[in-house]
């Protein structure tokens, strides 16, 4: 075939191709058929908010307060970003902060409609004879899973927490063989439970930044059964027993969680406190006393409160880019986040940050849902202060012989351009 004559045929391809040819720019995909940005690795700016462009000084923001406890965690509730941290992975005793996953597991059983609220649960010798903080149950007693929630929350029941295992799991070692298993699930990685209520033993333990992801899974899945933490006190069996979390009393923001003492935990405290939109979860362990755990627990929330703001800025499943698909029964795929972007920023300052959406300009089928596509790089002032992923929003299955056939020839024509081009 002469020159002429090739470039006659290729001509005619392309004006075939064209309605099915897209207009964005080319890039590879490795030889794992994932997709890698293009050559440029061009990102687009996404602004967010008026002042976009503007440059300031950063904000000045103090670190976190310096508190008389042997570990502490604190972070936003939303995004997760840690604010102030001092030995949050060191595996310490958890004392009663342990209840936190037994009513966790209690509330995951609610949902799932496998207990209800107004269920009997009979009380066994056991659960009665459990020493520590109690509810004071009495075997042979029937009750309500209600009441149980209730007397573990307020109370920090001991009784109340081997009641609610047993229920649940048909016996304590069961039901905490369920507590491990959560925990792994959570990412909990330095933790390990040996009862339902935790009375002191060597091999069980936690750390503040696990408490810390306990308390956020709690508020994130359970929000309505979250609300009984608030409560201040509870009457059963005619004897009245008072919240020992005093922030209830002290600070006006204050909704839970859980308090915990044992000699050798110290004094503990998983707190969380809302402003607006905006809630923060402190996990303090390890403080010399009562008053102590709740004063640290406070100038963490405060500062929190006073230095940092949470904003929503894009849903799960929101748009922020198209990526060509080759070979695919759809010609573009969207991408965007998996999840809810909450983003945690200095107080006064959301309406400076940029984004940048990096994505490959094309990818080949098949495309998978959720998918990881590229990602989202989150800007103040220019300077990184988180990334996400961007993922697949819908699959996209191989498309059919004649969608690969053309697909596959205006590849060729594509790359064969390409060619030209970096001759001349």
């Amino acid at each position: 075939m002469t020159n002429r004559a090739y470039f006659k045929t290729l001509t005619l391809t392309l004006a075939l191709l064209l309605p099915h040819y897209s207009s964005l720019a080319a890039s590879n995909v490795n030889a794992n058929n994932n997709p890698v940005p293009d050559s440029n690795n061009n990102a687009v700016n996404v602004p967010i908010g008026p002042n976009n462009g503007r440059l300031q000084a950063p904000l000045i923001i103090p670190p976190a307060p310096n508190i008389d406890a042997k570990a502490y965690i604190l972070l936003d509730a939303k995004s997760g970003k840690v604010l102030g941290e001092s030995n949050a992975d060191m595996r310490l005793p958890p004392a009663s902060l342990t209840k936190l996953m037994t009513l966790y597991i209690t509330f995951d059983a609610l949902v799932h409609g496998q207990i209800h609220l107004n269920d009997k649960v009979p009380v066994s010798s056991k659960a009665w004879q459990t020493g520590g903080s109690r509810m004071f149950i009495k075997p042979g007693d029937e009750v309500t899973v209600a009441d149980l929630i209730q007397g573990i929350i307020v109370d920090s029941g001991n009784d109340a927490c081997v009641a609610m295992a047993e229920y649940l799991g048909g016996s304590e070692d069961s039901f905490t063989a369920l507590m491990n298993q959560q925990a792994a699930r959570l990412g909990m990685n330095n933790t390990h439970f040996m009862d339902s209520n935790g009375l002191p033993d060597p091999n069980h333990y936690s750390s503040a930044r696990d408490m810390a992801i306990l308390a956020r899974a709690i508020i994130t899945q359970f929000s309505d059964y979250y609300k009984g933490f608030s409560q201040k006190e509870f009457t059963y069996a005619g004897i009245k027993q008072q919240n020992r979390n005093r922030l209830l009393w002290r600070y006006p923001n204050t909704d839970g969680l859980k308090t915990g003492h044992t000699d050798e935990a110290g004094y503990c405290l998983v707190s969380s406190a809302k402003q607006g939109d905006t809630r923060f979860i402190a996990a303090v362990f390890g403080a010399p006393s009562d008053n102590a755990r709740a004063e640290d627990s406070q100038s963490l929330l405060t500062y929190a409160a006073r230095f940092y703001e949470t904003k929503k800025f894009y849903n799960a499943g929101q748009s922020l880019g198209q990526v060509r698909v080759w070979q695919g029964e759809q010609r573009v795929v969207d991408a965007g986040a998996g999840a809810d972007v909450y983003l945690t920023v200095p107080a006064g300052r959301s309406d400076k940050i940029t984004t940048q959406t990096l994505l490959p300009s094309q990818v080949k089928a098949p495309i998978q849902k959720g998918q990881t596509l590229g990602k989202l790089t989150v800007l103040i002032d220019n300077q990184i202060i988180a990334e996400y992923p961007l993922v697949a929003l819908k699959a996209d299955p191989l498309g059919g012989f004649w969608t690969r056939m053309v697909d596959n020839i205006a590849q060729s024509v594509h790359r064969f351009w390409n060619k030209e081009e970096q001759k001349l």
